[in-house]
């Protein structure tokens, strides 16, 4: 397949000049147009820009933007670097490239950011010329007590020096000249005192300074170099009448000796993550590893595992809004989800102490869906989340008739106890007012056991979540067992759960005795009339496990390390995106009585139904409607109940070959007798209803207006102490590949080899 071709703009022999909102202007120099995509190399290209320009390929330096960024260059060093350019620039008409040979490069390097290649950090500042009290991010300087608040210092602990290595001062001097202009005089205009901060910021490493605030706050800025007797002073405040920082009032002449600090620079988390958050915008998955080593590359500065974790921690925070003011804005994003989704339920809860406590989302759509067109059957499950102060999100979904995945409500709490699985299930309860038997899917740990006999009535059922019980069975009884016998243990207790008969069932378990009547009683005593077929008085259409979102869990392992809110809203724009795409796609097919998947599978069993023989009804008094059919065995099938002895009727919702070969003598048609929840119509009316966006989600979230008055105040939860880097979870090994045991050779015990085998020593 070809791919799309994207026009390079490439320029040279011009000069970059710096715009009053400090983006960049190539001005002057020749340009050419040359046609590149993903299968264009960079040597190729190189070659044919050498011929253009006049000048050797083997010695030019390749820059372009980032879409959307013209204030960070971004330089191109090798192949993966330019096939990364033409995806970022696949949906643009053309995108721009400059064109620099060696020399060039070093003498425009003061009119541009500085250039890196694809693994350094988006340059937005480099070693701040300022000590521990001074650090300045966002709109204050970082004190210390405000660093232990947002998690970036441990209590009783201060800003960590990172080493600054001299060896390389020539590079570290050309990154800073790019700042020179960052502050050009009085009049010139900021957006806001953050974008002031940091020109001053810049302004001050380029020169080679320390400075102090004399006054800052909302209103006014105004900072003096720290040296003794200099006379180097900048005041700014609001222009009046508008929103725009001007500066008022500027000394620009120093009378210090300003290159005595290049050694002793100090580096904040704080700082460093202002510098790294373009780059972490483009590549989110950019590593506290590679931070560290792109730190050390452009700066010289040595930042530890921790210290870029954290760095990357604050710049998530720079790029998508403050965590903790997340949780203020919940009650106002609330009220907007029930504003624009009407019928939709939007709660949270808090502590006596105004802290989080748990939050519950289900949209009008997910209600009005399953009521009117899904499985009265429902999965429960868990997943946690790994964001700054973590918790869990409890889940329900519902599957489709083509089994596809259907969120019904999520709530986010702190931990999966019994009372957050209560609380869970008594909203779900209110918002779906469902009148019919319901089947829950769960795991029977965790509190839910008792939970939902609590919340449900008796005539609701609870199926054990399969692999859940598995994976309990396999932890319980490893230790006794060799690889072989657990495994055969396994099978035989995975046989007697999808077991359709009694017979079969109870066969399975005489298997499990013949090998253990200790795995044997645990299966006894592990209620199997809440997980097997053969026994279960619910219909759960034969889905045996609550892991059944894998979709949706994979929307949340996405969204987990955003601000609750925004985590909230990504998913509603997933599943808002999953209903549109399911609606468009069921318009699209073949109008037919069942959904796609389900017409194949009754005519697979129509198939099979041809070579069966039905014998004369049985007439009794009791029961008109038995019919035998003949096939490999005898079934015997009720029309009238729709059962049959096989039991795949009442387990699928759809008749099996022996009640198709029935209704066929009767002269019925089979689909009078599928399951209703399987038709078109059934999944048409599923996916009916629209999710609609939450407006101004974002821009809530970087708002500094504080919440209105009345309006309950929610303050985080209380952030757990977890290491720096990816929280580790233990992952379930798959059933079907339990590791081998160690076993002695000697002695044939488990655990241990012939070489610390005790009863060889005892010899």
């Amino acid at each position: 397949m070809a791919t799309k071709k994207v026009i390079a703009i490439c320029q040279s022999g011009g000069e970059f000049v710096t715009n009053k909102d400090g983006s960049l202007a190539y001005s002057g120099g020749d340009a050419y147009a040359i046609d590149i995509d993903q299968d264009t190399s960079m040597t190729d290209f190189k070659s044919e820009l050498a011929e253009n320009f006049g000048f050797s390929w083997e010695t030019m330096t390749l820059k372009y933007f980032l879409p959307g960024n013209k204030k960070t260059l971004i330089t191109i060093s090798k192949d993966k670097d330019f096939k990364r350019m033409v995806s970022f620039s696949a949906d643009a008409a053309n995108v721009e490239i400059f064109v620099l040979p060696e020399e060039a490069d070093a003498r425009n390097v003061s009119n541009m950011p500085a250039s890196r290649s694809s693994r350094t950090t988006a340059s937005e500042a480099v070693v701040p010329v300022v000590s521990a009290g001074d650090i300045v991010v966002g709109d204050d300087m970082i004190t210390n007590d405000f660093q232990i608040e947002m998690g970036m210092l441990p209590e009783e602990s201060s800003p960590l020096p990172c080493n600054f290595e001299l060896t390389d001062e020539k590079h570290h001097i050309k990154a800073a000249q790019q700042w020179e202009n960052a502050i050009t005089g009085v009049d010139q205009r900021f957006n806001s005192f953050t974008e002031f901060r940091d020109a001053l910021h810049k302004y001050s490493i380029a020169h080679g300074f320390t400075y102090k605030y004399k006054k800052n706050d909302s209103h006014r800025v105004s900072v003096k170099c720290k040296a003794q007797g200099c006379p180097w002073r900048i005041t700014a405040s609001r222009l009046s009448t508008t929103q725009l920082i001007c500066i008022k009032k500027m000394n620009g002449r120093h009378t210090c000796e300003r290159a005595v600090v290049k050694a002793g620079y100090r580096a904040s988390r704080g700082w460093v993550g202002s510098i790294i958050k373009e780059k972490l915008k483009a590549f989110p998955d950019y590593k506290p590893k590679d931070i560290a080593e792109d730190i050390k590359r452009e700066y010289g500065i040595q930042l530890n595992y921790s210290q870029a974790w954290r760095a990357k921690e604050i710049a998530k925070e720079q790029l998508q809004g403050s965590y903790k003011k997340a949780y203020s804005q919940l009650p106002s994003f609330c009220e907007k989800i029930r504003e624009t989704n009407p019928g939709s339920i939007a709660i949270f809860m808090t502590k006596e102490d105004s802290s989080f406590h748990r939050l519950f989302i289900s949209f009008y759509a997910s209600i009005s869906g399953f009521r009117q067109g899904c499985r009265p059957l429902l999965f429960l499950d868990s997943a946690d989340l790994n964001s700054k102060y973590q918790g869990v999100m409890l889940v329900a979904t519902a599957p489709d008739a083509e089994d596809g995945i259907f969120p019904v409500a999520f709530a986010v709490v702190d931990s999966e106890t019994e009372d957050n699985w209560v609380w869970f299930l008594e909203n779900l309860k209110l918002a779906l007012a469902d009148s019919r038997t319901i089947t829950f899917v769960a795991d029977f740990q965790n509190g839910l056991k008792t939970a939902l006999p609590l919340v449900f009535e008796k005539q609701h059922h609870h199926a054990y979540c399969l692999r859940h019980l598995a994976e309990k069975l396999n932890m319980d009884l490893k230790a006794q067992f060799s690889h072989e016998a657990i495994r055969f243990i396994l099978n035989d207790f995975y046989a007697a759960a999808y077991a359709t008969q009694p017979e079969a069932y109870y066969r399975s378990l005489e298997n499990i005795k013949s090998i253990s009547p200790d795995a044997y009683a645990w299966v006894i005593e592990s209620e199997p009339l809440h997980w097997a077929n053969a026994l279960f008085e619910g219909e759960r259409y034969n889905h045996m496990n609550s892991t059944f979102g894998v979709d949706f869990y994979s929307w949340v392992s996405e969204a987990h390390e955003l601000p609750i809110t925004q985590m909230i809203d990504e998913l509603r724009a997933k599943l808002m995106q999953s209903i549109y795409t399911r609606q468009v796609q069921s318009r699209e097919w073949v109008v037919t009585t069942l959904t796609p998947t389900n017409e194949v599978k009754l005519h697979k069993e129509i198939e099979l139904a041809r070579s069966l023989q039905v014998s004369a009804p049985h007439v009794s008094a009791t029961h008109t409607s038995l019919f035998e059919v003949h096939g490999e065995s005898i079934n015997i099938v009720d029309i009238n109940q729709c059962d049959c002895d096989c039991k795949l009727w009442r387990l699928t919702g759809l008749p099996c070959s022996h009640a198709i070969a029935v209704i066929e003598c009767i002269q019925k048609s089979p689909y009078e007798y599928c399951s209703s929840y399987f038709t078109l119509e059934s999944y048409r009316l599923m996916y009916a209803e629209s999710i609609n966006p939450v407006p101004n989600t974002t821009t809530m979230m970087m708002s500094e207006e504080p919440p209105s008055e009345g309006v309950v105040s929610v303050t985080p939860p209380p952030t757990r102490l977890t290491p720096p880097g990816r929280t580790k979870s233990k992952q379930v090994e798959p059933l079907d590949m339990v590791k081998r045991q160690l076993q002695c050779s000697n002695c044939k015990g488990l655990g241990h080899n012939k070489k610390t085998c005790k009863a060889l020593a005892l010899v």
